[in-house]
């Protein structure tokens, strides 16, 4: 049988218009949603694995990749999903998302009752300073700020064709340590690209759309709306360490210490919540990219147990493009 070809759709709410990428398939729809400063190009191994079960689709949040920008907030956000799943004709769809996308998928489960299940990859945000297990609060919360501000100082950042090839060439070796293909990493960091009027290039998003995004994820605790929503979550947990920060071990300190604590909450969460299911993959934060097989079959699995085959019938209304 012939590869799918995906068809590429723009979807406009309130003014905003969001790429999506619908890459076919049967059976019941899943959305797929991307992290922080990451793009729907980063579906591209894991997507055509769940199509022979599911129409898949994924998305560009608002400020990132083909999408345009607006203010950056939850409720904003979570509209957007509502209006690109009701646009596509895919209104019961199960939402799987990594780490930002993740936090958002329950938000948007927590906000629509009859989601049929949810997957989150990673996505806790920064969580609460006493997750840190075995650090002190306060140094804890200083050393959030530094990371908080040095993503804002990040953000926007102007480019030269030099500056784009050493940024490909950098996520070529960190693809090499994690074993995840260097075309696909390049795909993702192309497409966060954007030209300015001036004629330069900068990674998206944008510097306030980037600060206001950080504050959600700043201030988003996923816990209880974890225990508050009745949907069925898997959470899948990065079972290895991202590769070492140069010149600032302090925060592989920070996540280790985070890690734990994260491994302790989710473990009395499931114990005491049925409708949550928590996996360790073998793959560090980026899992999606380096175990697209299994995280393929997770998602398969989880939504076998919790999908019934469903006939849609709204007819898709995104512009084709």
């Amino acid at each position: 049988m012939p590869a799918r070809v995906p068809t590429e759709h723009l979807v406009d709410h309130d003014g905003v218009e969001l790429a999506v990428r619908d890459h076919g398939g049967d059976g019941p729809p899943v959305l797929l949603l991307h992290g922080a400063g990451r793009t729907l190009a980063d579906w591209a191994a894991v997507a055509p694995l769940l199509t022979p079960q599911h129409r898949v689709l994924a998305m560009d949040l608002r400020a990132h990749g083909r999408s345009g920008s607006g203010p950056w907030t939850l409720p904003a956000v979570v509209g957007d999903v509502e209006a690109v799943l009701a646009a596509l004709g895919a209104t019961h769809a199960v939402l799987v998302g990594h780490s930002l996308g993740g936090m958002v998928a329950v938000q948007y489960a927590a906000d629509h009752p009859g989601t049929p299940a949810v997957v989150n990859l990673d996505g806790h945000g920064m969580g609460r300073p006493e997750q840190y297990a075995g650090l002190d609060a306060d140094y804890v919360t200083g050393r959030l700020a530094e990371i908080r501000a040095m993503a804002e100082r990040a953000a926007g950042r102007l480019l030269r064709p030099a500056d784009v090839d050493a940024l490909l060439a950098q996520q070529t070796a960190t693809g090499q340590a994690l074993g995840i293909p260097g075309e696909l990493l390049a795909a993702g960091l192309r497409r966060a690209l954007a030209q300015r009027p001036d004629g330069h290039l900068c990674l998206r998003p944008e510097p306030e759309p980037a600060a206001q995004m950080q504050a959600v994820v700043h201030e988003l605790d996923v816990f209880p709306l974890y225990r508050s929503t009745r949907t069925p979550v898997l959470v899948c947990r990065a079972g290895r360490a991202n590769p070492s920060t140069p010149g600032l071990p302090w925060v592989d300190e920070l996540w280790a210490a985070y890690a734990r604590g994260l491994d302790r909450d989710l473990t009395e969460l499931a114990a005491t919540h049925p409708h949550i299911t928590v996996e360790v993959v073998d793959a560090a934060h980026a899992m999606h990219l380096e175990r697209p097989d299994e995280i393929a079959r997770h998602i398969r699995t989880f939504t076998a147990r919790h999908c019934r085959p469903r006939a849609d019938s709204d007819a898709p209304v995104g512009r084709d493009r």
